[in-house]
């Protein structure tokens, strides 16, 4: 029997059996979503008798984030003044949210047993179109929840990785919506302009998802630009980040990890004083 059994909707998601014929029609189907905008969502990825259980786990795990807030532009970045104000990379907006690091997140937990999932891994892999995924080295930055409390929002930005895998645990009772322009940049070039016209309010190739809990997302963030909308109310939105790599070993910034976590790992402190470099030219 797949660990995964009890945990996801095995009947609807069959990851433990991808080359049977539903197996296969649903990695089929994950990649001509992907292909066409960016973004696949499986709702419901986690049935119905454990999202009781999955909810509370994150709650519990919720006072363990650390918050906080900064300016930014959609690059991580800092302004450019030999650019005009209204340029993207001049461009500042309110980051403020919390973030449960992987290494307060134990191996019993549902989300720590589908990330390390022999399965769940190999299902990725394949929508994503890679021969085999690794869980990231980074203690801090593998598994994380994301808690965005009244207010807090994630203003336009692109993810440090090439895609990004998500589950909703927890909505709030406003805001919160996942907004993003598929494809808008590629290694090739930044489309500074295009990204100017939707910060400026170009909703023309925007996309607005309304996620649910449960629902598994699929996302190449390093190429679309994105948002979470800020959050209304007095219930916390809570999402987990999966984080694989397409190499083995990868590590976060440091500066990344003390911004988010407030803290440094070992393994950030290594990097310090070693130093470290990204394997494309994009801006962040």
């Amino acid at each position: 029997m797949s660990a995964l059994h009890g945990l996801i909707d095995l009947q609807r998601y069959p990851l433990d059996d991808l080359e049977s014929d539903q197996g296969r029609a649903l990695i089929a189907s994950c990649r001509r979503q992907l292909e066409e905008d960016g973004c696949v969502v499986l709702e419901r990825f986690v049935p119905y008798a454990a999202l009781a259980r999955l909810e509370r786990e994150t709650e519990r795990l919720s006072p363990e984030a650390h918050y906080n807030q900064t300016e930014t532009n959609p690059y991580n970045s800092a302004g450019d003044p030999s650019l005009p104000p209204g340029h993207p990379l001049n461009r500042f907006d309110d980051r403020t949210n919390g973030f449960v690091a992987g290494d307060r997140i134990g191996a019993e937990t549902i989300i720590r047993q589908v990330y390390q999932s022999p399965d769940f891994q190999r299902f990725i892999a394949q929508v994503v179109g890679m021969e085999t995924i690794h869980p990231y080295a980074d203690p801090l930055a593998d598994l994380v929840v994301n808690v965005l409390r009244e207010g807090c929002q994630h203003p336009w930005h692109y993810d440090t990785n090439e895609f990004i895998v998500t589950l909703m645990t927890r909505e709030s009772r406003g805001g919160g919506r996942f907004e993003y322009v598929p494809g808008i940049r590629s290694p090739e070039g930044e489309n500074f302009a295009a990204v100017e016209r939707v910060i400026d309010g170009d909703r023309s190739g925007l996309k607005s998802l309304a996620l649910t809990p449960g629902d598994l997302q699929i996302f190449f963030g390093r190429y679309s630009l994105h948002r979470v909308t800020p959050v209304q109310g007095d219930r916390e939105r809570h999402t987990v980040i999966f984080a694989y790599a397409k190499e083995p070993g990868f590590i976060g910034r440091p500066e990344r990890a003390q911004r988010i976590f407030g803290r440094l790992a070992p393994v950030h402190e290594r990097l310090l004083k070693d130093g470290m470099q990204r394997s494309d030219r994009l801006a962040d």
